[in-house]
């Protein structure tokens, strides 16, 4: 679930493309925020694609078409930069598949997400101008050719990371196992609770391996990413998993599991922000029965110790090294946890 933070000054460079107002017929939006100023444009003719929960969910609330994988073709398009370069490459090449040739493929984002190494590829594959410049990045455009004019490799293909195991770009550790979650594995028991949820699941990894041991009936994989989720789907047949595309901080259960799981994110953008992981401990709690156990890693320097202290009643350090620690928590004090969501 980690997602880059961009400072809202997309539409001082979305004013200065669009001066002249949006083009004609419909327009795509991939990647814009929940808190983008998107003025220029008229949510009546405009589709975002989004597949960040909480972004999907403010951007609906704007009146927006909002969808994790929009649908049908375009007649122009606006790709905001995330950070990782796979994804973006992905989210250019998908946006360019969906407009015909002639029409304007603009590409907006801050020097600190690539843009300007976006700009020298783009260059050198297409006809492009209307380059602007401001607040610490750039927007421009690309009138797109005929013909198969991107790398083949820049389309979005399922990454092989392990085996039986697959990613999509832009996923939180889309390369490999996570070694914070392999802690976490090997310090799981032998025989785990009935009833799991796993809090950012992400693709899937760490909820297999509570499945490979004896004692799990269901176990909840919460996942904000859709891509991540979608990876997830693709690494777990197991009939004893279920997928909730959802926000970890106000996810619900009809019935509280007696076990949960988690490797929580804790930045938002470049920044860190432990409040992310305090808040997926305040959702744990608020899943869990009172005897029920929470296993979570987190980075060694981050304070976690107090949020779970104020959220369960008993907490010890089962597993660590120098980069990560391993926490099991118990007695989860729910309403502690329901008192910190109002």
């Amino acid at each position: 679930m980690h997602h880059g933070k961009r400072i809202a000054v997309t539409t001082t460079r979305l004013a200065l493309a669009l001066a002249d107002g949006p083009p004609e017929g419909r327009f795509l939006v991939v990647g814009a925020r929940g808190g983008d100023d998107l003025a220029p444009l008229d949510p009546a003719r405009t589709d975002i694609q989004q597949g960040n929960f909480p972004d999907h969910r403010a951007l609906s609330a704007r009146g927006f078409s909002v969808a994790p994988l929009a649908q049908g073709r375009f007649d122009a398009a606006l790709v905001i930069l995330p950070r990782a370069k796979a994804a973006a490459r992905a989210w250019i090449a998908d946006a360019a598949g969906r407009l015909s040739p002639g029409a304007a493929l603009w590409i907006d984002g801050q020097k600190t997400d690539g843009v300007d190494s976006l700009l020298r590829d783009l260059r050198g594959l297409g006809p492009v101008d209307e380059v602007h410049s401001k607040a610490h990045g750039k927007i421009f455009r690309v009138t797109v050719p005929s013909g198969n004019w991107l790398p083949a490799d820049w389309s979005a293909h399922p990454h092989h990371v392990a085996p039986d195991f697959v990613t999509r770009p832009g996923v939180f550790s889309a390369d490999g196992i996570d070694p914070g979650s392999a802690l976490l594995a090997s310090a799981l028991p032998d025989r785990m609770p009935t009833r799991i949820v796993d809090l950012g699941a992400g693709w899937g990894w760490l909820a297999s391996q509570a499945l490979d041991r004896p004692g799990v009936e269901v176990i909840h994989l919460v996942e904000a990413d859709h891509a991540a989720l979608e990876s997830a789907r693709d690494n777990i047949r197991d009939p004893r998993a279920q997928f909730h595309w959802a926000d970890v901080r106000d996810f619900a259960l009809s019935q509280p599991v007696n076990g949960a799981i988690m490797n929580p994110p804790f930045h938002d953008g470049r920044a860190a922000d432990p409040r992310i992981g305090g808040d997926f401990i305040a959702a744990a709690a608020r899943l869990l029965t009172g005897a029920g156990r929470l296993w979570m890693v987190a980075n060694r320097h981050l304070p976690y110790e107090s949020a779970l202290e104020q959220h369960f009643a008993h907490v010890r350090e089962v597993a660590g090294n120098s980069r990560f620690k391993v926490f099991e928590a118990t007695g989860a004090n729910r309403g502690a946890a329901r008192k910190g969501r109002r």
